[in-house]
């Protein structure tokens, strides 16, 4: 628990520097820019098909029934509305992971690790695979688990703990790509794999903070590089574990 506080509050500390600061605009307005063009060329035919889909069910012909049509006519707009805000906040997730890893974790590294040997474990292919495996468990997880946003809080828990799977798988490769070999990145993901994801847990909230959650993604792969290259430099001998009692 404390290393994982820890590392939060050593990257609240880091969103000051000059290099954290500029790659942290670039994520977002990206992720704005895409989704804008895509909402532009394709958003009247996406409204149409899905206000046609949910037109079709019990639930609009109940609302027809009690003279709620323009609700009816509205949530097409509103069904894509709800499923373009995660598709942004994940492509923002992605765009911080391809360009603005690598400067935090060299940020990171040379400033509090600079002892810590690189042994090349991963790649730009694996980083790919990865987060392609991550982001498909994440869509299916969150697919399955729409029924229980009518239960309130229920689907804020399921939804925190879905982004928490997506933040510890994505941003723990590319935390340890450069520094870690492939033995010792699964050997460490094995032995920490409870306070990897208790880390996503902790930043998850800041993903229902309107304009918060556009900015968040940095500060999750902040705390994911300081927690994991430390974790690393403890596997190394290089730094006492925090789980170990001082005599």
């Amino acid at each position: 628990m404390k290393t994982v506080f820890s590392a939060c509050l050593r990257a609240l500390r880091d969103l000051k520097q000059p290099r954290v600061l500029a790659v942290m605009v670039l994520p977002v307005l990206v992720s704005l820019a895409l989704w804008l063009l895509i909402a532009v060329f394709f958003w009247h035919s996406w409204v149409t098909v899905l206000g046609d889909a949910i037109g079709s069910t019990q639930v609009a012909r109940w609302l027809r029934d009690w003279g709620a049509q323009w609700l009816v006519n509205g949530m097409g707009a509103l069904a894509l509305v709800t499923m373009m805000i995660p598709a942004l906040l994940i492509t923002n997730v992605v765009i911080t992971e391809i360009f603005a890893m690598p400067v935090m974790v060299k940020l990171v590294s040379e400033r509090d690790f600079p002892a810590l040997e690189k042994r090349d474990g991963g790649n730009a292919v694996g980083s790919v695979f990865n987060a392609s495996i991550g982001i498909t468990i994440f869509l299916l997880l969150f697919v399955l688990s729409l029924p229980l946003w009518l239960l309130g809080p229920v689907g804020l828990m399921a939804g925190a703990l879905n982004s928490a799977y997506l933040a510890q798988r994505l941003f723990r490769y590319d935390a340890l790509s450069d520094h870690a070999s492939a033995d010792e990145y699964r050997a460490l993901v094995k032995q920490a794999r409870g306070r990897l994801f208790l880390l996503g847990l902790v930043l998850a909230p800041l993903n229902y903070v309107p304009l918060v959650n556009l900015f968040a993604p940095v500060l999750g792969g902040l705390a994911f590089t300081h927690f994991c290259l430390r974790e690393l430099a403890v596997v190394r001998g290089k730094l006492p574990s925090p789980l170990t009692p001082h005599t």
